[in-house]
């Protein structure tokens, strides 16, 4: 077991572990302002890699349906418990919107991917695209409910979804799939070549992210502390037993049941905080929240990926 443990450090989180240390340097000492290369992997390589990705996924309809269910139930459970515990600590209704945001979306796209690329290989991240593309269109729609209830439209919702490159990118690559088209080899070789830089670039942007905790010059206030320490427990704890549950009582097995279980389990996504700060939902604990549980999941993962396999 233990060693087990040292060859996964060794064999998935070394590598990832230096463009997220890259990032960080870029940023302590060159000041790097990571917004022109977020836009760029948005905007261009996401799109490329989902849409490889699912051209050539080795995936069955089976995968499909059972990563469907799972992404409900598990969205549902999670907002669950982040109502039950916002009662329990008579969080404030900022501080609860945090927590359901911090509970309930993980950064399984810029950590995600590439961590699971490294783990389980091209066919994890098979695997783990449509779990993905569910994922940017839930933190879209849903994401902006939680955040923000009384602003939430539906209109505004569609709308964000359809802002999403990569949402074009997986439909294009479902057509050519279902018409058993394929693209010429210099055009599908360009998008590979795309796709490949896509986890080098997020990574060290993440690097970057995790130098700036927002707001952490400000006093913390009883129930921006209590919501802190609740959404550690949940992302860090309450959220892996619950996906495993889930994933047994769906009888999803093998790489799938691997795969899901590390991504339901990743820190708390980035753009929790983005939506946080846009909404006023407490971003001061919820920057925090991403911040440790960032450097939690350099423990706790590959335990959970040691013990999955």
């Amino acid at each position: 077991m233990f060693n087990s443990f040292l060859l996964t450090l060794y064999h998935v989180f070394l590598p990832i572990s230096l463009p997220v240390i890259g990032g960080i340097l870029l940023k302590r000492f060159k000041n790097w302002d990571t917004r022109p290369l977020s836009t760029f992997s948005l905007y261009i390589l996401s799109p490329a890699l989902i849409f490889d990705t699912l051209l050539h996924a080795d995936i069955t309809w089976t995968d499909v349906t059972g990563t469907f269910w799972f992404s409900i139930i598990n969205l549902i459970a999670l907002w669950a418990l982040a109502e039950l515990l916002s009662r329990v600590f008579h969080l404030g209704a900022s501080e609860k919107a945090g927590l359901t945001l911090v509970s309930t979306f993980t950064n399984c796209v810029n950590y995600g991917l590439p961590l699971v690329l490294l783990a389980f290989g091209q066919l994890g991240l098979d695997k783990a695209s449509v779990y993905v593309i569910g994922q940017m269109i839930i933190v879209n729609t849903v994401g902006i409910f939680f955040a923000a209830r009384s602003e939430f439209t539906v209109k505004n919702a569609i709308l964000s979804v359809f802002r999403m490159p990569s949402i074009y990118a997986a439909a294009i690559a479902i057509i050519l799939r279902a018409s058993n088209l394929s693209l010429p080899v210099a055009l599908d070789g360009g998008i590979s070549m795309l796709a490949a830089g896509y986890s080098p670039v997020v990574l060290a942007i993440l690097g970057a992210q995790m130098l700036r905790p927002r707001g952490s010059v400000e006093p913390w206030k009883p129930n921006v502390r209590k919501a802190f320490w609740t959404g550690l427990a949940v992302r860090l704890a309450a959220a892996p037993v619950l996906s495993y549950l889930i994933l047994t009582a769906l009888q999803i097995e093998g790489t799938l049941f691997s795969v899901l279980l590390i991504l339901a389990s990743m820190p708390t996504a980035v753009n929790a905080v983005i939506l946080a700060e846009q909404f006023n939902a407490s971003p001061q604990f919820v920057s925090r929240c991403i911040l440790w549980t960032t450097a939690a999941s350099m423990i706790i993962l590959p335990i959970m990926i040691v013990m999955s396999s």
